[in-house]
């Protein structure tokens, strides 16, 4: 495991402080990990709706390819 060094404004600080005081984590590294988390799963659930609302092409492959070109 590495440690990294993060500057916080006070703000930060002060609601890093509060989330462990609520038990949001054990420590502010543990907040901070699971902070982490929780951004890399929001993340992921962007990227699969995301590709939801691509659209979905069927067919032949030589004549979609025809029409994205604009023949």
């Amino acid at each position: 495991m590495s440690t990294i060094s993060v500057p916080l404004s006070k703000e930060h600080q002060e609601r890093l402080d509060t989330l462990v005081k609520q038990g949001a984590g054990s420590s502010r590294a543990d907040v901070m990990r699971k902070a982490l988390d929780k951004f890399a799963e929001e993340e992921a659930i962007a990227a699969v709706l995301q590709a939801q609302r691509e659209p979905i092409l069927r067919g032949d492959l030589r004549v979609l390819a025809r029409k994205m070109r604009g023949k």
